[in-house]
């Protein structure tokens, strides 16, 4: 019976939602639970799944029930995985100063939550408990950049950051910035965009929206990826957003769902969504108009950030699903 459980545990979310229950025992027509699961509406889907058994759910643990604390991420940028270990494939990445609601400790993992309900584990030597005290105003624009111990480009580097970061500056001298990330150093100021100077006009967001797109060509495809060091389809289309401050969903399907549907003719900043028959999400890929059909996406065959016409690339249009706006919604 428990692959029952199992075949349950597939149709959830793991993304956003959490269902690993097992089965101890089963005596006298009662069984035995024990496990997680994230809401306790998913414990009044197990009557449904034994009708003709008694269930003991008492060491079934409910997470979002219990008292969680809170951590920062301390390191320019580290992986979220489905499972913890770094054998895994990325599911996504965290930025310096990312915020998480720590669901449950396993030895030097932690099992997160973000404020947009995502989970995964992180590593957690690269967290601090608590929220972080820094004054952030601050996003870095560059792909990846390196802090540097003097404001000068011949000095020594400190360390890098990664675009999409939020940072507070500390001084400026001439065309440099000194900067507190995960380590203190300078750069360039031409690197930052100040959250306060991000426009709320549409058209002007469209475009910084095309001077941030174009400044990531040639960034690397990477599974999971959100920043210059490597990034996925859905990563990219992400930062642009958030570059604009706009948050919007992590996975290109998720995107897709709570997009503002739309048709022809496309602007810079609409997107364009995928779907491949290889696996069991409808869209599986994303990306960005720069007007009309000509779109640019972080994509396998490019092996990066690359742009291409949708009508004229045949597996694009074969494969082209539905497009959708979230500056339409503005």
């Amino acid at each position: 019976m428990q692959n029952i459980l199992d075949n349950f545990a597939k149709s959830v979310d793991k993304r956003t939602s959490l269902f690993d229950v097992k089965i101890d025992s089963e005596a006298n027509g009662t069984l035995t639970l024990s496990g997680r699961v994230l809401d306790k509406s998913q414990l009044d889907e197990l009557p449904h799944l034994f009708p003709n058994r008694k269930l003991d759910t008492a060491s079934i643990r409910i997470l979002n029930l219990e008292e969680h604390t809170y951590a920062h991420v301390t390191t320019n940028i580290t992986g979220l995985y489905e499972r913890p270990t770094f054998g895994m494939p990325l599911s996504s990445g965290l930025y310096f100063g990312a915020m998480l609601e720590i669901l449950e400790k396993n030895s030097n993992w932690a099992f997160t939550r973000q404020a947009d309900g995502y989970l995964g584990w992180a590593y957690r030597p690269y967290l601090k408990d608590g929220n972080s005290s820094r004054d952030a105003g601050y996003l870095v624009l560059a792909p990846a950049i390196e802090l540097r111990k003097k404001p000068e480009e011949g000095s020594g580097v400190v360390t890098r950051l990664v675009g999409g970061t939020i940072i507070g500056v500390e001084e400026k001298r001439g065309e440099w910035s000194l900067v507190n990330a995960n380590k203190t150093g300078w750069l360039p100021s031409s690197a930052l965009r100040a959250l306060i100077d991000i426009p709320v006009n549409v058209d002007e967001k469209r475009g910084m929206m095309i001077e941030d797109a174009i400044r990531m060509i040639g960034v690397p495809y990477l599974w999971g990826g959100i920043s210059g060091n490597g990034i996925d389809c859905s990563g990219f289309i992400r930062l642009l957003h958030r570059w604009v401050g706009i948050q919007i969903p992590r996975d290109a399907d998720m995107q897709s769902n709570a997009a503002f549907p739309i048709e022809p003719p496309y602007q810079v900043g609409d997107l364009f969504f995928f779907a491949e028959g290889d696996s069991n999400r409808k869209i599986t890929h994303v990306g960005m108009s720069l007007d009309g059909w000509d779109m640019i996406h972080s994509s396998r065959t490019h092996n990066g950030v690359d742009v291409d016409n949708i009508q004229d690339v045949k597996y694009l249009n074969e494969k082209f699903s539905n497009a959708g706006s979230f500056l339409r919604r503005i």
